[in-house]
């Protein structure tokens, strides 16, 4: 019972305040406020853009420094293509292709698996031939697809088994 008339009072200043002119007041601090929250969030908002924008940047930088020996070994491929040393050039191809599948594996590049069923999830089906095979089996690749964690960065471009003509 205490409490009841310490609300009572608390109920009656704002009457006695607005009495007196301090409604304005306290309205103006409250605007003040507000503008003040609105300018912190903003500053947030700027601060974390920036910041992803840094993460990024620092990210590309990584990978792009790791991609430098692969362009050297494909530069001196290309001396080698230039000489028309055509083994050395084949191999260099190999080491290059070898290099850059290695790099982006690390990095967390999976290929898409194409044995077996369709799977609308992961391949994109650009044609449906007859075939011996159950219907919606993949039969042939058209081009490779890639995962990159979970996430499909391309899907696998298959060709499908179409249903069998029995008659």
């Amino acid at each position: 019972m205490t409490d009841e008339p310490r609300i009572e009072e608390q109920q009656a200043q704002p009457e006695a305040v607005s009495e007196e002119g301090g409604e304005d007041e306290r309205l103006a601090a409250l605007e003040d406020q507000l503008k003040r929250v609105a300018a912190d969030f903003d500053n947030f908002r700027k601060r974390a853009a920036r910041e992803r924008a840094d993460l990024v940047s620092l990210a590309n930088e990584r990978l792009v420094k790791e991609l430098l020996p692969i362009l050297d070994d494909l530069e001196r491929t290309l001396v080698a293509g230039a000489e028309h040393e055509e083994a050395k050039l084949v191999e260099g191809v190999q080491l290059v292709h070898r290099s850059l599948a290695q790099l982006l594996e690390r990095e967390g590049l999976k290929e898409i698996a194409t044995e077996g069923q369709f799977d609308p999830h992961v391949h994109e089906a650009l044609l449906s031939q007859p075939s011996e095979q159950d219907e919606g089996a993949v039969i042939d690749v058209l081009q490779k697809g890639y995962k990159l964690g979970e996430r499909v960065l391309r899907p696998a471009r298959v060709v499908v088994a179409a249903p069998r003509s029995d008659g």
